[in-house]
């Protein structure tokens, strides 16, 4: 099992809209960048857990859990030219963008970057280095066991 930290626009899609259909497997669709893309095809499985963080929001962090439904798949916002993700230079013959299903697991308190940044064996989480914009970085299993068993143990 591997862990993942996936950023959303609470906007977009938030922990509560994952909340309201527990069993519903949301397409994490509207990846344009082709490190996160990678991370989907060549990392992501089934069953994998994450963090999910909302971002560009007035309160950022950490808001809850989910897992991997399903694995990397043609992302269908790429398609869509009513869709703010459409690419006219992508078919469903060449897909350029992935997309992976979630699943909730559960909500959370707010972990919010400044909390995260106060624990020394978090140091080296990506989404906390200056300059990192990506939308799905990985976790080690140390960092993953740390939060959700120090400070989401409750």
């Amino acid at each position: 099992m591997r862990y993942w930290l996936m950023k959303s626009e609470p906007d977009d899609t938030s922990i509560d809209d994952l909340a309201a259909e527990p069993e519903r497997l949301f397409e994490w669709t509207g990846v344009r960048n082709y490190q996160a893309r990678n991370f989907m095809r060549d990392g992501m499985q089934v069953g994998d857990r994450l963090l999910f963080w909302h971002s560009s929001c007035p309160e950022p962090g950490v808001a809850g859990l989910a897992e991997i439904a399903a694995a990397a798949h043609p992302d269908s916002s790429q398609f869509d030219p009513e869709s703010p993700y459409y690419d006219p230079k992508s078919s469903p013959d060449a897909p350029r963008w992935l997309a992976v299903d979630v699943r909730f697991l559960r909500k959370t308190r707010l972990l919010s970057p400044a909390e995260l940044r106060q624990h020394p064996p978090l140091a080296e989480m990506t989404v906390l280095k200056r300059g990192n914009r990506l939308s799905i970085t990985p976790l080690s299993e140390d960092e993953w066991r740390y939060i959700t068993e120090q400070l989401l143990a409750c």
